[in-house]
């Protein structure tokens, strides 16, 4: 075998492969060096250039935080507290009936929800929203500036009293020292409690300078009937005498002492302030925002209330009340330790006032609880109305019944003695034959006139009833407002631009109704005498006029009202036709007055004994000035 030589060659090539391969190994290991410091050094930077921006930004921060606690400062003196430890927002408590928002800037309330009622369009029924309403305290203070709490932030607490949500609202000087709101809300209420008082403002509230508590609000329209909502919206207050209202016919303000409550009546509803210390001064104003009754609107009257506030030992402390709800007269007279608050509900003055009270509310109340269908309940109302005032239809037709016996003889007097020389003369005799029948004119009179009370008390209180609202009676769907079966295409002066039913039944009825008593009311009137009115021309006149009249005021009026009447009427024509063919017997009265006529003259009264003496010398003298012309 072939022994192997050594090869210098390969030997060298294994020697300079070698050089290169440390020299490569040697290269790259500076390099990493290089690129590890590099990126050590570009870290320090950034974190460097980054602790010095949050370094600045806090700096900023804390600059910014300076100046606005200064220009709080400066604006709200010893209020600034308040304005930098209170936050925006809002706070709700609500029961069954109500639901109230509160914000926290001004504590006022900005939502007022009445739950169980909705508007004519079948909307949320709210009395306050979308700011139409204000509640303020103007106040001055000892470092002479002029603060109004609508502008500042309040600090909500909510808390419970058993089932009463409690939410007290402060304005802050300090923990210690503050103005507070305090709502109180009980369940199924719609009365909620409200306390205004202050603590450690003493030194705070400058007391030379007047302290006014403001409030305003434009009240919403709720009803299909713009006018008449209109018109029965109307600025209500009470005072130590009575109570009194503003003009809801156009603007009106007055100036009262003593007030107790202010009612914003908005028809149906009503927001209602209650104090138990009386404003002793009080500023009031209502403003009619409609300008024209055919033009939709979203208000009908601008409401406002200033009233000063009295401090008691340098310290705010009033416990008053705030009512959202219905104007509804059983509720607000539920509340015994408000005085008088259902004289909000306007159910007429005087009698009317009285007769609807003491009358048609209970009456109205014992049926409610007997059925739901309103409708027939006030037919049932109509039906006893009408029972009970038949007393005076059956007297009334007794009287056109014995005027009609005696009339012969009365038209014999007209005759023997005509002229206006013989009108002393003939009037005396007149009044003999009637002494001497038993028949008096105003026994005719008299029941008429006792009738209408009843028909002005029932004017007032179906329009101002809550709970005919939105209740439906045959086509009518609500008979708070109008019965409309005919949408016109334009506007009637006077009328409207629609057709209501009732209000034409109503006026067929009192047509025929008046027809028949014409017949009565001519019996009951003496034979026309020389130089005095036809009252039978003008009885003919009333029997169109009437029913015309009718027709045109009571197209827009609550159709609860023209079914009443509607009824009322019906009624009354039915008992006119059963008294004069089933109750009144002619020949009897005929021979009741000659009887009369046969007993003794009772002895004239005082009374009688000066008209028949001024009678006497009028017929003397008139003798005297014919003798002296002859």
């Amino acid at each position: 075998m072939e022994k192997k030589k050594f090869d210098a060659n390969s030997f060298i090539g294994i020697l300079l492969l070698g050089a290169i391969m440390l020299w490569f190994m040697y290269a790259n290991q500076e390099e990493l060096t290089t690129i590890e410091n590099t990126t050590e050094s570009v870290t320090d930077v950034v974190n460097e250039a980054t602790t010095q921006t949050l370094t600045n930004n806090t700096n900023s921060a804390i600059t910014n935080d300076s100046i606005k606690n200064i220009a709080l400062q400066n604006q709200l003196g010893a209020f600034a507290y308040g304005a930098q430890t209170a936050t925006e927002g809002t706070s709700v408590i609500e029961n069954e009936l109500l639901k109230l928002t509160i914000d926290n800037k001004g504590g006022q309330i900005i939502e007022a929800l009445v739950k169980t009622y909705k508007t004519h369009d079948s909307l949320p029924l709210y009395i306050i929203k979308d700011k139409n309403a204000s509640f303020n305290i103007n106040f001055g203070t000892t470092d002479n500036r002029i603060l109004n709490t609508k502008d500042l932030l309040f600090t909500p607490t909510l808390s419970k009293n058993g089932e009463n949500q409690i939410l007290s609202m402060k304005l802050k000087v300090s923990e210690t020292q503050f103005l507070e709101y305090r709502y109180e809300m009980k369940p199924n209420n719609y009365m909620v409690d409200f306390a205004l008082r202050s603590q450690g403002l003493g030194s705070v509230i400058n007391a030379s300078n007047t302290i006014n508590l403001d409030w305003s609000l434009n009240a919403f329209r709720n009803e299909k009937s713009l006018s008449t909502e209109n018109m029965y919206s109307e600025l209500k207050f009470f005072t130590d005498d009575e109570d009194d209202y503003l003009s809801a016919s156009g603007d009106d303000n007055e100036i009262v002492d003593d007030v107790k409550w202010v009612a914003f009546k908005q028809h149906f509803f009503t927001s209602i302030l209650t104090t138990k210390t009386p404003f002793n001064q009080a500023s009031l104003i209502s403003k009619n925002l409609v300008k024209d009754d055919k033009i939709d609107t979203v208000f009908t009257k601008g409401y406002q209330l200033s009233a000063p506030l009295a401090l008691n030992n340098g310290e705010l402390n009033y416990s008053m009340n705030w009512y959202y709800g219905p104007a509804d007269y059983e509720i607000l007279k539920s509340y015994t330790d408000q005085e008088s608050l259902e004289e909000v509900v306007d159910l007429g003055w005087g009698i009317f006032g009285g007769i609807n009270k003491y009358i048609f509310v209970p009456i109205f109340g014992w049926l409610s609880g007997l059925m739901s269908n309103y409708g027939l309940i006030i037919i049932l109302m109509t039906i006893v109305v009408r029972i009970l005032m038949s007393p005076l239809v059956y007297k009334s037709y007794v009287s056109s019944a014995k005027m009609k016996v005696i009339r012969p003889e009365l038209t014999a007097i007209n005759e023997r003695l005509p002229g206006k020389a013989n009108a002393m003369k003939r009037q005396q005799e007149t009044m003999a034959v009637q002494r001497k029948a038993g028949v008096s004119m105003m026994s005719g009179c008299i029941p008429a006139l006792l009738q209408m009370p009843i028909f002005f008390a029932l004017f007032r209180f179906f329009p101002s009833n809550i709970e005919l609202r939105q209740k439906g009676f045959l086509w009518a769907d609500d008979l708070s407002s109008y019965d409309q079966v005919i949408q016109l295409p334009f506007a009637i002066p006077f009328y409207g631009d629609h057709i209501s039913l009732f209000p034409i039944l109503a006026s067929v009825a009192i047509f025929f109704y008046m027809k028949m008593n014409q017949s009565q009311q001519a019996n009951m009137q003496a034979p026309a005498q020389e130089g005095m009115p036809d009252m039978q021309k003008m009885m003919k006149l009333m029997i169109y006029f009437s029913p015309i009249m009718m027709l045109f005021f009571f197209n827009n009026y609550a159709s609860s009202l023209s079914l009443y009447y509607f009824i009322s009427n019906l009624l009354t024509i039915v008992i006119m036709l059963v008294i004069k063919n089933y109750v009144i017997d002619e020949d009897k009265i005929h021979a009741q007055i000659e009887e009369n006529k046969k007993r003794p003259e009772k002895k004239k009264s005082k009374f009688r004994e000066r008209m028949d003496n001024a009678m006497k010398q009028a017929q003397e003298q008139q003798a005297q000035q014919k003798k002296s012309r002859k």
